[in-house]
């Protein structure tokens, strides 16, 4: 909660895949009520979902796509440039550890991991990944949280 409390009145990007990833985040929607929130996806149709919402959608890869990895990376640099969020929050995959490292470095915004649920029994290879990128690291299952991290705050499913 006092993580929360320093962002009142700032830009939160979200970011997230599609399917579980979009879930997820939708659920952590009010969390993030009262801020200026744009999100980021990689399906247009999500954008219904958060009517009233600047939404962005970008190219959905893989780590084995290399142009797609280039076309996305360029696609979130415009998005960020754009947005200059104070705030980078994910719930993965490739699209949310490559917003977040972008954010990091060209804009040194705050940011915020939280692996999906589905990786019950070790962390995803994003998640792994966007550690170094990460001012709040977290997994969604209590038995993942070491010292270190990540952290356990609870589960949003």
């Amino acid at each position: 909660m006092l993580y929360w409390s320093a962002i009142v009145s700032k830009r939160v990007l979200i970011v997230a895949s599609g399917g579980g990833h979009w879930i997820q985040m939708r659920r952590l929607q009010p969390a993030f009520d009262g801020l200026q929130v744009a999100f980021v996806s990689v399906q247009s149709a999500y954008a219904e979902e958060v009517a009233g919402h600047r939404f962005y959608v970008v190219r959905d890869v893989t780590r084995w796509d290399r142009i797609g990895l280039a076309i996305l990376v360029v696609q979130l640099t415009l998005i960020l440039l754009r947005e200059r969020p104070h705030v980078v929050v994910t719930t993965g995959s490739a699209p949310g550890m490559i917003a977040l490292a972008l954010a990091k470095c060209l804009l040194r915004s705050k940011t915020m991991w939280i692996d999906s649920i589905a990786n019950c029994e070790q962390l995803s290879l994003s998640g792994m990944r966007a550690k170094r990128f990460c001012d709040v690291w977290l997994t969604q299952w209590p038995h993942l949280q070491r010292t270190g991290g990540p952290d356990w705050w609870g589960a949003v499913l």
